[in-house]
């Protein structure tokens, strides 16, 4: 299967979205930056159906690893409505979950099509990757990560909550900065890393679903494209949380800096190699 082949492409990207997603390097700023390196333009692939189909495949992945999570925090959630109060951990956290992605679903509505337009640029793109990769080293050095999921407290779900709304930017990273933000509370690298993935899973959903009426849009020849990209993702996907949650057990972030940084500094060469 050659590289210019729209099926292949759609693998590729399939894979990059379910990699890039959870690994705290940018989904965004791949998935502007692949097809730039490799000068394809294929309308379908640089599309919002497509777009909207990658995600659904990448939420597939982080419900599917988290079940049992979410169904604990469902009965919670339940239990609040019937009780009017949030008293065990469970019923605790899915009340702060909500609470905390009420900054990055207002940012989205007010941003998201300001951000699409402007920062979409390979040049600005490299000026996050490299922000965010000094503010990852400094929150390694600077704490001692001892705090475990279950001392989570409202305060710290909502400058969580906050920091997830700057993951717009492209190159920034999602998990990135929750997690960084996560390490700079004084959490685990594991825990910070599944109120990371817990705390996107609403913001992820929302975003899908308002935006999966484009995919009415999609012709029919179109839907092998999109089934490759939705399959991919969500399996790679689903091996990069395993990945990244046992990673984080024994390990810094400092493998995913040091290739942020490379990455940076590939795009600024490539933009002075090509004049």
């Amino acid at each position: 299967m050659e590289l210019s082949s729209p099926p292949f492409q759609a693998l590729l990207l399939g894979i990059l979205q379910g990699l890039t997603e959870f690994l705290p390097i940018s989904s965004s700023a791949h998935l502007i930056l692949f097809p730039w390196f490799f000068q394809w333009n294929n309308p379908l692939l640089d599309s919002l159906p497509f777009d909207v189909t990658l995600h659904a495949g990448t939420l597939l992945a982080i419900l599917w690893y988290f079940w049992r999570d979410w169904l604990e925090m469902v009965g919670g959630f339940f239990r609040i409505l019937i009780k009017r109060k949030a008293g065990d951990f469970q019923e605790r956290l899915v009340l702060y979950i909500i609470l905390a992605t009420i900054p990055a679903g207002i940012a989205g509505f007010l941003l998201e099509k300001t951000i699409e337009s402007t920062f979409r640029s390979p040049v600005l793109i490299t000026l996050p990757l490299v922000f965010v990769s000094f503010l990852m080293i400094y929150a390694e050095r600077r704490n001692r990560l001892s705090r475990t999921l279950e001392t989570i407290t409202l305060k710290d779900a909502m400058v969580i909550g906050l920091a997830q709304a700057v993951a717009l930017l492209p190159g920034v990273s999602r998990s990135g900065i929750t997690i960084t933000t996560g390490l700079f509370r004084g959490y685990r690298r594991e825990a910070a890393t599944r109120i990371s993935f817990l705390l996107s899973t609403p913001a992820n959903a929302g975003a899908t679903v308002l935006q999966s009426r484009h995919l009415f849009s999609t012709g029919e020849g179109d839907w092998l494209l999109i089934a490759i990209g939705f399959i991919s993702s969500a399996a790679v996907g689903y091996l990069a949380i395993a990945f990244l949650m046992r990673y984080l057990r024994g390990h810094t972030l400092n493998l995913f800096v040091g290739y942020r940084l490379i990455l940076a500094a590939t795009v600024i060469f490539w933009i002075f190699w090509k004049g």
